[in-house]
């Protein structure tokens, strides 16, 4: 090919051991001369001609191939290549892609597209008993994942990133080989830690199978509104909200666009509450939660004084707000809250790329107010409620295929914009779940 361009070389065969290589070859003519290797000390050159031939004997003594010094290593496929490239030959296997941490953006920094590598690998060609080989079909990205990119992620559940290793989060696939016995060829598979790439060979013990009928085929919505992102809401309103059918409760949805708060708002009415008012970053976002979500009103944050619009909306109080945000917009809503009210706490995006802990403390004149009012205020986590999944996830289908739940979901395409995916949702790019669909 052009120069400069990378290249497939298909496996071959020398002296009964199968090789394949990945390189970029600066093409003269017909024929790349590719310095990379060194066989038993002396270096020398593996001729690929346009046929792709196998090297000969008098190029590489396949006993004892290892780069040659000065060539400059791909390592398992980096974003950007220059000059000639060679990956040492090796065994070959199943090529795949996956996506690493590249850098940290620092407990105060943004994250950006570029603290993700997409790379070229391999996994084994076969596996062992207790394993299963999945494709992956959609990876979600989501903002607790921020401080698993930092060297603490302050938190005892979860465990940070590492430099140079394979991202995960959730994930949906279909099972392409199975010796678990509880999962066979063509299930649909979903885990909590699900690697970032194309293809993985996964412990069938961690998979959880699915049943598509239940979100009637779209499998994406395992990872939010039927998954662990419907979950938290609706656990989160029934465990920590307090709400019931004729309290003539109003709820407040910070973050209401979202993966989760819009979720939330939808179900805060269905459980019971009278009114519901949502917070958003743009008109769009407003619109949609009023018009095709069932929000009574919405408060476009970045337009006005939000604690004045709070007032005219809200002029009952508010007895339950969903924390999504934190930062000044909770501020504002919990001084509108009412005595015994309870909040939600979900996350607090606005306060995920500062160096602070998690939940950040109140502001002294906001938290005087909290206590004064006997307002609750209570870390939630979802994972210490599995015990009522099962129950739960059969709710939030039956309410999606009654038409009930309103799903929204943003799609990115493709594993290699997974970064990409991901700095837009922590900027809030996203209207309901962020999706990056891998395969079809």
């Amino acid at each position: 090919g052009p120069a400069g361009q990378s290249r497939q070389v298909r496996p071959w065969k020398f002296q009964g051991t199968e090789y394949r290589a990945l390189a970029c070859f600066p093409c003269r003519d017909k024929c790349a001369l590719v310095p990379g290797v060194e066989p038993q000390g002396s270096p020398t050159s593996l001729c690929l001609g346009e046929s792709l031939a196998a090297p000969s004997e008098h190029s590489v003594a396949a006993a004892s191939l290892r780069p040659f010094p000065g060539a400059i290593s791909s390592g398992a496929g980096g974003s950007s290549l220059q000059g000639v490239q060679c990956e040492t030959a090796a065994k070959a296997g199943m090529i795949i892609q996956r996506v690493v941490l590249n850098s940290r953006p620092g407990k105060n920094g943004e994250p950006v597209a570029e603290n993700f590598r997409l790379e070229q690998s391999t996994i084994p060609d076969t596996i062992q008993a207790g394993q299963v080989r999945v494709r992956t079909l959609y990876l979600s990205v989501d903002p607790y994942m921020r401080c698993r990119m930092n060297e603490d992620t302050g938190s005892d559940y979860l465990l940070p990133w590492q430099l140079a290793e394979v991202a995960d989060g959730g994930g949906v696939g279909v099972v392409e080989e199975s010796k678990y016995d509880s999962l066979a060829k063509g299930d649909v598979v979903t885990s909590f830690n699900w690697p970032w790439q194309t293809v993985a060979i996964l412990d069938g013990s961690l998979l959880q199978k699915l049943v598509p009928q239940l979100v009637n085929g779209r499998l994406s919505y395992f990872l939010g509104a039927a998954g662990i992102t419907g979950l938290t809401a609706l656990l989160g309103i029934k465990e920590k909200g307090h709400v019931a059918v004729g309290a003539n409760q109003t709820m407040v949805v910070s973050g209401a666009a979202g993966a989760c708060g819009s979720l939330a708002g939808q179900i805060g009415r269905l459980e019971g509450c009278s009114r519901v008012v949502g917070i958003a970053g743009t008109d769009e976002k407003c619109s949609i939660l009023v018009q095709e979500m069932g929000f009574d009103a919405a408060i476009n944050y970045k337009k006005g004084n939000v604690a004045k619009q709070l007032r005219e909306l809200c002029p009952g109080g508010v007895d339950v707000y969903f924390d999504n945000v934190g930062g000044d917009i909770s501020d504002a809503v919990i001084s509108q809250m009412n005595q015994n009210s309870h909040i939600i706490l979900c996350g607090q995006i606005s306060q995920y790329n500062k160096d602070v802990p998690y939940p950040p403390p109140l502001p002294p004149d906001i938290e005087k107010i909290r206590k004064e009012r006997n307002i609750t205020r209570e870390r939630f986590l979802v994972l210490n409620y599995m015990d009522k999944q099962e129950a739960s996830v059969l709710q939030l289908c039956q309410w999606i295929q009654e038409g009930k739940l309103k799903v929204r979901e943003t799609v990115v395409e493709g594993l290699a914009n997974i970064g990409a995916a991901f700095q837009s949702m922590m900027s809030g790019g996203n209207i309901g779940k962020q999706i990056v669909s891998v395969s079809k």
